[in-house]
């Protein structure tokens, strides 16, 4: 499966699966795909402000759908969940490195695709990955309140991010397109790196809108403090179109961690106590 992940044209195959998840027309096939999905993950639209799996304008819509303001409570702790998913790591930043799985790390430099100077400043720092599955609400928000001051770009590979692919491809999440999201807070540096997979259609955020897959070099936009958007925590930050993977990384090193690697977690309830 993975030589074959390897082999196929996975930007290709990524623009393909976007247009067709961008169609609203015929609204029967917008329709069936719809609720073959829903059939497939066993999708709960309960707790999504739009409950009516017909009423959503395209796949997009209903893939990144959101939810009734009572259906994600804000922690009263310090750090939140940045999305809904499982837990796959989480830890402190040892010898400049993160775990991706067991028996395999990845250094913090190559993740944000800057300089060593650059992954330092989080060397006593804390990582968190989260594994968002297809039946999973789809948008990030922010783990704590700051201030967004730098995105880059990076372009690579499109990988499966399933436990199975990551367990066997090095540096898999480093290896990956994926927008890196600086932000300063009270707690200093905070990283969250939307990465992208196989057949994910593109990133989002709210600030710069959509990045689209199959660019050929890194770009960085940088805010200075007087254009920089201000966030609060719970706040969305961005959304994935089909599934993927959240890495957060922290400069702060004392994260109490209120759940283990495997958890199912819920954006916006706490991380840490």
């Amino acid at each position: 499966m993975i030589v074959l992940q390897a082999i196929l044209p996975q930007h290709l195959l990524s623009r393909a699966i976007g247009k067709l998840a961008s169609l609203s027309r015929p609204v029967w096939l917008k329709n069936v795909l719809v609720r073959a999905f829903m059939h497939r993950y066993a999708i709960d639209l309960s707790v999504a402000e739009c409950d009516d799996p017909e009423a959503f304008s395209d796949f997009n819509a209903f893939f990144t759908r959101s939810l009734r303001d009572d259906a994600r409570p804000l922690a009263a702790s310090l750090w939140c969940h940045p999305a809904d998913g499982v837990l796959s790591q989480r830890g402190s930043i040892e010898a400049a490195s993160l775990i991706q799985a067991k028996g395999r790390r990845y250094r913090v430099d190559e993740l944000l695709a800057g300089s060593a100077d650059e992954a330092n400043r989080y060397r006593h720092g804390c990582f968190a990955t989260t594994y968002l599955s297809p039946r999973d609400y789809h948008r990030v928000h922010m783990p704590i309140s700051g201030r967004l001051v730098k995105t880059r770009y990076v372009p690579g590979d499109l990988f499966s991010v399933n436990t199975a692919t990551v367990q066997h491809v090095e540096g898999l999440l480093a290896r990956n397109e994926r927008l890196v999201c600086f932000f300063e807070t009270d707690s200093g540096s905070v990283v969250l790196v939307l990465v992208g997979a196989m057949i994910v259609a593109g990133i989002a955020t709210v600030w710069g809108g959509r990045e689209l897959p199959g660019a050929d070099a890194i770009r960085e936009s940088v805010w200075s403090a007087e254009e920089a958007p201000s966030f609060n925590k719970g706040d969305e930050m961005g959304r994935f179109f089909l599934g993927s993977t959240v890495v957060l990384v922290t400069e702060a090193s004392d994260l109490n961690w209120c759940d283990a690697p495997g958890d199912a977690v819920e954006v916006r309830a706490a991380l840490s106590v």
